[in-house]
Formats: C-alpha cells, structure tokens, sequence
C-alpha cells in the first residue's frame, strides 16, 4: 500500500472515537500501530505471521515471560541509556551506574540493620562476603540508606518462584550504619538460563541468540533526597560476562572477587576461606530537572 492510504486507514481509525480518551494513550498507541501498519506492509508480513506472533505474546503473558522478553530484546538496556543520556544532560555523573532490575525481585524481604546474613546455611555455595559504604555525590557517608539485596542460589534458581527455597531466602533489606556501612553473608550465586524450553528461548532461537545470564547479585540502593539506584555486580570470571542475555554488565559494575581466610571472616561468623567483594554504592541527589527512577513495575511479595 502506499503510505499515502496507510495514512487515510489510521486518520479513519482515529476519528472512530466517541470521547476525548487520554491525550498521553492515543499519541502512544497510535504511533506504534502506524510503525507496525508501516512494518507489515514494508516486511509483507502474512497473516498467518500476524497471528503467529499475536499467539505467540499470549502465550508468553500466561507463562509470565514477558518480563525476560523484555529484558533479552534489551527494552530494559534502552530505558536505561535513555535515563543515563537524561542525567548526563542535566550534569548528573559520577555516580554508580545503574542496570536492569529484571522480573524477579520480590517486595517484603526481612530489614536488618547494617549486617545481614541472606542464607540459612542448609543450601551448598561458595561463602560470599560483601560490604561497603553508601555515598553521596561529595564521597559522605549516607547513614539509613536502604540496600535491598536478592539473588540466585547455586542452581541459578531464585526463591519464591523456587518453592524448594525458604521464604526470603538469598533476600534481604540492610540499613546502613552511622558510618553508612553495609555488609552481608551468603553465597557465591550461579550464572542461569531461561527456561530451555520456554518462550523466550523460543524466540532467542530464531533469532540465533543464547538465553544465558552471568552470575550476579541485584540491588536496591535509597536514601531520602536522593535518586534510587537500580543496578547488579557481577561475578568476575563468569564465561557469559560480558556476553549476557540482558545486556546487565557494565562498566564499574564488575568488582574484583578477592579469596580471604582466617581472621578476616569472624566478624561475619564465617571460619575458613570465603568470597570476599568490597563495593561501595554512590547516589545522586534528587533533581526535579531529570526523570525519577523510581519505577511503577508489578512485582511479586513475599509473606
């Protein structure tokens, strides 16, 4: 079709409604229906393509992978660069960067203050130690800033949507200290794939693209008057690091696992050798001149 007449079907579509409807919604929706019209007809997509693909996000909604979807087509990479280009153009640098959240942060995990341990100890692991301070933009410390911490256990399974792991387990809340100290025990998480035989695998296939993830550990950083930082380190050393499905692994966010023993894991009850990763989280100050980072995302709680 000529885009001349693409153009008439989509002004006859828009002039069929009987309100106002959302000023926001229609700019949105219509511009991604004229990109799809615009792409079926450029591409000669069939019906039966259509509709294959129409299926196809059903299926993926029921079996709850729309959010690895999202992340392995790299939405979540492009809303990040776009928020990193906002805070660049307003002079906000320095701080640490951010990088996916994902689909499986669950609301609710226990809060402890300044040292947590995330493991009961009945599951097999590495010993991992973290610690570190929370700081501001000028290098202070933030004392009760909030660290929400989750991730993968050896089998690269995360609890709750694991029903073989206790509630909470590998997740915890930790308040910073007076000196903005955190700290916590666990262990050493696996790198993962998606489901080998689900959706997102599906469609990673025909794309010629692998389905796996580095080893990692997920992160909520906030403070009052300060922007949240949503952002993961990962595990050096991992074969997938910087070929990760997401698109996760930045610069700034690959710290040095050291190899401690003796002395140095008593203040974390841990005898022997163990993981050891020193990272400190810097945030920036909230500005009214740069999109928040807050995010309205659906997410599963915890009881």
């Amino acid at each position: 079709m000529e885009k001349q007449s693409i153009d008439a079907l989509l002004l006859k579509i828009n002039e069929s409604a009987t309100s106002e409807g959302n000023l926001r919604t229609k700019t949105i929706v219509n511009r991604i229906v004229r990109d799809l019209f615009y792409t079926i007809d450029d591409l000669d997509v069939t019906p039966n393509e259509f509709w294959t693909a129409l299926n196809y996000l059903g299926e993926a909604g029921q079996s709850g992978e729309l959010g690895l979807l999202a992340a392995g087509l790299g939405f979540e990479l492009f809303l990040d660069l776009r928020l990193d280009e906002a805070e660049m153009k307003a002079g906000l640098e320095g701080g640490t960067p951010r990088t996916i959240e994902g689909p499986l942060y669950v609301a609710g995990a226990p809060e402890l203050n300044g040292y947590g341990r995330l493991n009961d100890g009945t599951f097999p692991g590495e010993t991992l130690v973290m610690r570190g301070r929370v700081l501001d933009e000028k290098r202070k410390p933030l004392a009760g800033a909030l660290v929400e911490v989750w991730h993968a256990n050896h089998l690269g399974n995360y609890s709750y949507f694991d029903k073989s792991q206790p509630a909470f387990n590998l997740r915890r809340s930790i308040r910073t200290d007076e000196a903005g100290n955190y700290s916590f025990r666990s262990v050493v998480p696996a790198g993962y794939s998606v489901p080998p035989v689900g959706k997102t695998q599906q469609l990673l296939d025909q794309l010629g693209r692998h389905g796996h993830r580095p080893a990692h550990i997920h992160f909520f950083v906030s403070a009052p008057k300060h922007r949240k930082l949503t952002t993961q380190v990962n595990i050096d050393g991992d074969p997938y690091l910087w070929g990760d499905l997401a698109f996760a692994t930045r610069e700034g966010l690959v710290p040095t696992v050291q190899h401690a023993e003796g002395s140095a894991g008593k203040p974390y009850g841990v005898d022997g050798n163990f993981a050891l990763i020193d990272f400190d989280f810097t945030l920036s100050a909230e500005r009214d001149s740069v999109p928040r980072t807050e995010v309205e995302r659906v997410c599963a709680a915890g009881v």
